[in-house]
């Protein structure tokens, strides 16, 4: 029985001086995690998520909408116009790759566009928060036929923007999610066949 009691006691002070340890080692990590936006640990918990069931760091930080089945591509592609302009964000151009592969290569290839928006003044408000935020401007959707003929919309997962940080100042965040709203309504409905 005393060499029992004995053990427990070696096992007890053992699990003290690893929780020692992680307080004195990760302590101020964790310090500052509690300055960051409510939201920050749930968005890369999710990030962190994708990334383990598909191995992909691009497919972790986006959002994917699969387009119902018998919608051509023509149809989705004026779907997701129609909806951005229904919804006040401003188209600043779009990039038909597909057809600039095949004029490059003289060979066709899968349809792919990519369409950017955004709300200038939303945009400036993000820059004058913090200039990076100009490498996530404008708001991209893009329409993806993949390889095996399935249309697909991706748009890059705007929580890490909105939360993956210090909490955005009142009002700017109030703005962000707008975009954020916009942008997945746009993929939602467009996916849907939604005109």
């Amino acid at each position: 029985m005393r060499t029992l009691w004995n053990l427990l006691a070696v096992i007890g002070l053992l699990a003290l001086i690893a929780v020692g340890y992680g307080a004195y080692a990760y302590g101020p990590t964790l310090m500052q995690v509690r300055n960051l936006d409510p939201g920050a640990v749930q968005t890369y918990t999710g990030m962190f998520q994708r990334l383990l069931e598909t191995g992909s760091s691009a497919e972790a930080t986006v959002w994917k909408s699969k387009v119902a089945d018998g919608l051509t591509f023509e149809e989705v592609d004026n779907s997701i116009q129609s909806i951005a302009a229904e919804n006040n964000i401003k188209d600043v151009g779009s990039l038909p790759l597909s057809n600039q592969v095949e004029a490059m290569t003289g060979k066709p290839w899968r349809k792919v566009k990519i369409y950017l928006y955004c709300n200038p003044l939303t945009a400036a408000k993000m820059m004058d928060y913090d200039d990076a935020f100009a490498a996530y401007l404008p708001c991209r959707v893009t329409l993806v036929e993949d390889k095996t003929g399935q249309l697909w919309i991706y748009s890059l997962d705007m929580d890490m923007m909105i939360h993956g940080g210090k909490t955005l100042p009142d009002g700017l965040r109030e703005e962000a999610v707008h975009v954020k709203e916009i942008i997945q309504d746009v993929m939602k409905r467009a996916a849907e066949g939604d005109f």
